[in-house]
């Protein structure tokens, strides 16, 4: 399947991280899909004349590290958890290939819109330096006490359409780790597709949806949470990790 997988991606034709530019969608709706490696493939082969891969210094399939930030009381996790539609997410990203790291606001808003602003960094800070807490307070007009949570690594391919404005995400080799505690998920593969509004007649989509897999709303932080602290409640994402559990077993 790897092999496969790898054939197609380098087959396919290339777009620069500066081309990407056109696509950055810093406001978006995002539309995740939640599948099994060995259905990858499939899906690719479908859509495979009507996307352009992401390479950067030659590797089509990046590294990506990230370090998530949360308050004592973990609040950005519990208001996912408890459903407000205003939330946050804070972290910093490491881009192993272009040697890139950022630390990174996400907020979604109560129209399902994603809002992601971004700074600039040397590489990951444990302690939050005071330039980045002021950051962090002006994005979110909130003053949090933050503190590293949760280590989250995996690899992704980036697609563009070439003919919209388009392009998604392919997760896998999901990995979570905080102090002596790790879990993988080795065989989750994550698809999400960033547009400025959900098209159902996007190839990706329709493609997945050919194979009867139907957008399903996740968080790769929270999925990650619940396994690390496994004290944390998490009614409300019960069946999602046990959908999960079941596509990666």
């Amino acid at each position: 399947m790897k092999k496969q997988l790898s054939h197609i991606i380098n087959n396919l034709e290339s777009i620069s991280f500066k081309e990407m530019d056109s696509v950055s969608l810093m406001k978006r709706t995002d539309t995740k899909f939640v599948i099994h490696e060995k259905q990858l493939v499939d899906v690719l082969e479908t859509i495979k004349d009507q996307y352009q891969v992401l390479k950067i210094n030659e590797n089509r399939m990046m590294t990506y590290s990230s370090l998530y930030f949360d308050t004592q009381d973990k609040k950005f996790y519990n208001d996912h958890h408890n459903g407000k539609i205003n939330r946050t997410k804070v972290r910093m990203r490491k881009y192993v290939e272009s040697d890139s790291c950022f630390l990174e606001i996400k907020q979604k808003d109560g129209k399902g819109k994603t809002t992601k602003s971004r700074i600039q960094i040397k590489d990951f800070e444990t302690n939050l330096s005071k330039d980045l807490i002021d950051f962090i307070s002006k994005t979110t007009s909130e003053k949090l006490e933050l503190k590293p949570i949760i280590w989250n690594k995996f690899n992704r391919i980036t697609l563009v359409n070439i003919q919209e404005k388009e392009r998604l995400t392919i997760d896998l080799n999901l990995c979570y780790k905080m102090d002596k505690y790790e879990k993988d998920y080795s065989n989750l593969v994550i698809i999400e597709v960033k547009q400025e509004r959900f098209n159902r007649v996007s190839p990706i989509v329709k493609a997945l949806k050919s194979n009867y897999i139907n957008p399903y709303s996740i968080s790769k932080y929270c999925i990650g949470m619940t396994r690390i602290y496994p004290q944390l409640k998490y009614n409300r994402f019960k069946k999602k990790l046990i959908k999960i559990n079941k596509i990666s077993a």
